[in-house]
Parts: structure tokens; C-alpha cells; sequence
């Protein structure tokens, strides 16, 4: 069962296609990631799921059923443009989203998720007092409060230190253990590589990518080796053999060409510098992300 089928989609504004003739399908219980430049529509088609946005051409189903206003009722949803009202309090605010789908008892509810996410202290503290990493552990709740079966985050974890970042990471996964189905978009590659058991990448509003990491990693074949050496990514220019270096500063990336022999390539690195560490491996999500949407890319379409 798909708890978000899209088929076909197209949406405009004026001249410009945000999101072209785009098929896809969440399975239920899910944790789908969307990732993809800014601009290139991931935020338009969250919308469309909504219903805040209707398509130009082409259907969305969501749990079978075409989209009307109550199927939202079933959708939590948390936008990129996080806005609360800063004069309420916080369990106050809770209440009041939660009451406004009328799913359970909201106030036990709330309760659980203060608890939960470590804010008992600032229940009736009002919005404005609050960090940015509490505010968004706020607008978090208010948008799954109310129990709904699928929760759609929009750059859930923007802005946020480490320790909130695994607190919201650890709630995601909570609820996809309790079967909700969970899409969110993100810029951060390795949180999509870690939490995400499907990912899609839309760029210039056209899926380019779609699937497990596992099968789109397949895509591109085990054409990386990572290494770590002493004197770091000088000592790595014009290898024969190599694509592109990626210098990370303790970590440097070598693309290999088509047809080259890893091998070759590691016995000619160390005979230029000494190496801590290697292997051979697929790209990471970074470097598919990169190579797809990236001046590289940019430049060899244009072409």
C-alpha cells in the first residue's frame, strides 16, 4: 500500500514549470526523504500533497483517496516557514493545534510530548521566550500531536545544535516504530543516508532519482576511493586515472574514470604520499547530490 500516490504531475507558475510531470509512490510506514537543490520543487510538491497547492495536470492520492479538504485531517505537517504565535504559551498553543483536528485526548497528548521532548519546564512559558531549537521542538509537536498517519517536515532539521537534532531525529523514528509514514525534505545528505528508507532527488522540478540508498548508490557503481593521507589533498593532483578529488581536509574523495584501475590508482597515491587509511567504495549521497545538480553538471549541460 502507497500512502501518497502522485501521478503525472505538473505545476506552473506563469512561465516557469516548478514541478514537471513527476510520478511517485510513499509506501506506508515509510521514512521518505526529498532531497534536491533549492528551487528545483520539493517544497511545491509537500504543498501539493497538502492540498495547500492543486496541480496543473495529473492526480494525487493520498491513503487511496483523491485529495479533498478533510483527507489533511490524516496529515501532520510541519512547513520550512516555521510560524507560531509568540504571545501564547506553550502548552496553551499545544492544545490548540491538537484541538483543531480533534483526534484523542489532546491534552494527555501534550503532555506526553513535553515530556518527551524535554520541555515540562517551559509548558507555560509563552512562544517568544523560547530558543529557536525549543521553538522548533514546539512546532514539531504542534504538528504531530494530534496522532496523524502521515507527517510531512519541511527541512525538519535546519538551524538545529546536535542535541536537539537527535531528539527530533529519535521522534521520526518513534513514530515510524508506531506506523506512521514520515516524508521530509532535507539539505543534509548524511541525516537522508541514516534515517531515509527511500530517498528523491528532484532537480529543476524533474525526479532524477528515486529508490533506496543501496540501489542508487548500484547506479553509480563503486568508482570512489576515500582516503586519508599525511601531507592531505595536495599531494593528490593529476593521478592518473582520476576523475575529480574532493578534499574534506581529513578526508580526501578521488572519482575514478570510467575503465581505470583502482589498484593503479592506490599504488601510484602511495608512492606520492603516505596513506592512514583507504577503501574503495560507492559515492556517498553528497557526491550523487554533487555530480547531479553541481557547477559540473551545470556546466557539461550547457555545453
Amino acid at each position: 500500500m502507497t500512502a501518497v500516490q502522485i501521478d503525472s504531475v505538473t505545476k506552473q507558475f506563469g512561465k516557469t514549470v516548478a514541478v514537471d510531470d513527476l510520478s511517485l509512490g510513499v509506501p506506508e510506514g515509510s521514512v521518505y526523504g526529498f532531497i534536491g537543490p533549492n528551487g528545483s520543487g520539493k517544497t511545491t510538491t509537500l504543498r501539493m500533497i497538502m492540498n495547500i497547492l492543486y496541480p496543473d495536470r495529473g492526480t494525487i492520492h493520498v491513503f487511496g483517496e483523491a485529495l479533498h479538504g478533510a483527507c489533511t485531517n490524516r496529515i501532520g505537517y510541519m512547513p520550512e516557514e516555521r510560524g507560531l504565535y509568540k504571545k501564547m504559551k506553550v502548552r496553551e498553543l499545544l492544545q490548540f493545534y491538537g484541538g483543531l483536528k480533534q483526534n484523542g485526548d489532546v491534552r494527555s497528548a501534550v503532555e506526553r510530548w513535553l515530556h518527551h521532548l524535554d520541555l515540562d519546564e517551559w509548558a507555560d512559558k509563552k512562544i517568544e521566550t523560547l530558543s529557536k531549537g525549543m521553538s522548533q521542538k514546539v512546532q514539531f509537536i504542534a504538528t504531530v500531536v494530534s496522532n496523524p498517519e502521515l507527517v510531512i517536515l519541511d527541512e525538519p532539521f535546519t538551524g538545529l545544535d546536535p542535541v536537539n537534532t537527535d531528539v527530533i531525529r529519535d521522534a521520526v523514528l518513534g513514530l515510524q516504530a508506531r506506523g506512521t509514514t514520515v516524508i521530509f525534505s532535507t539539505h543534509d545528505m548524511g541525516m537522508a543516508e541514516k534515517m531515509c528508507d527511500f530517498i528523491f532527488m528532484i532537480f529543476k522540478g524533474r525526479k532524477v532519482l528515486d529508490g533506496t540508498l543501496a540501489s542508487i548508490q548500484d547506479t553509480f557503481g563503486s568508482d570512489t576511493i576515500r582516503v586519508r593521507c599525511v601531507e592531505g589533498g595536495q599531494a593528490l593532483s593529476a593521478v592518473p586515472g582520476v576523475e575529480k578529488v574532493t578534499d574534506f581536509g581529513q578526508l580526501q574523495e578521488l572519482r575514478i574514470r570510467e575503465g581505470a584501475d583502482p589498484d593503479r590508482i592506490l599504488a601510484d597515491v602511495m608512492g606520492r604520499t603516505r596513506l592512514t587509511s583507504f577503501e574503495i567504495a560507492k559515492p556517498s549521497l553528497h557526491d550523487i547530490f554533487v555530480r547531479i545538480a553541481g557547477p559540473d553538471a551545470e556546466r557539461a549541460s550547457d555545453a
